[in-house]
């Protein structure tokens, strides 16, 4: 049997490395791997690039990692928003790079990496600063913006249960950017709140099949066969 139950946290992320690039799944408050990202900052791996929807709030989540100095550069959309001070810090200290990425851009371009196509062509941004750089192309008299595919070396994701293989399911609003950071990285690591048996979800629900996912782990505890 396949079985992708880690005993902890800190397992599951112990060899993420210095210089790596980080998907990190989450919408607001919903779907964020919190343990997770609480592991990999004990962990100290430093000079990361992190891909998510926001920069963090407060003093958890990615708000920890560049607090604690851990991040190079953030890709996402929304680097600011309430309580967000430890972006605002680091980025007027130019410690941290910004590529800023419209929603439904980054959206795409991560799903896109793991659907394995090679880019599209959005109207978004067409014209502005974003476009700067990129090859663009105007079809029947509109502009278009050519976007690459998004992945990462590594993508950290929530969940609201697994079984042993990995095969997740999730929790209204707590899937957004989840399932397709799942299929963008060639490791990809789950958090969720219970692992049961094999059988015990219903097939209908499965969102993110169990191939898409290396490793997986609960915030109850468990038993990992040795």
């Amino acid at each position: 049997m396949i079985d992708k139950r880690v005993a902890s946290l800190r397992e599951a992320v112990m060899d993420i490395p210095h210089g790596a690039s980080v998907m990190i799944g989450g919408f607001g408050s919903s779907g964020i791997p919190l343990g997770l990202i609480e592991a990999l900052r004990q962990q100290r791996a430093g000079d990361l690039t992190i891909i998510s929807n926001n920069a963090g709030v407060g003093e958890e989540g990615i708000a920890s990692l560049l607090r604690d100095g851990l991040v190079r550069k953030i890709v996402c959309s929304f680097p600011r928003s309430a309580g967000s001070i430890w972006f605002e810090k680091r980025f007027e200290e130019g410690a941290v790079e910004l590529e800023l990425v419209p929603q439904g851009t980054l959206s795409e371009r991560i799903r896109i990496a793991g659907a394995g196509i090679g880019g599209f062509l959005t109207p978004t941004g067409y014209g502005t600063k974003l476009a700067e750089g990129k090859e663009t192309r105007v079809i029947d008299g509109k502009g278009y913006v050519l976007e690459m595919p998004l992945n990462a070396d590594f993508a950290l994701i929530k969940a609201e249960a697994s079984d042993p293989w990995g095969n997740l399911v999730y929790d209204t609003a707590g899937r957004n950017f989840n399932p397709m950071m799942a299929m963008a990285a060639p490791l990809s690591i789950a958090e969720v709140k219970h692992i049961g048996q094999l059988g015990e979800l219903d097939p209908e629900r499965i969102v993110t099949p169990g191939i898409f996912i290396d490793r997986v782990v609960s915030q109850e505890t468990i038993h990992v066969p040795t």
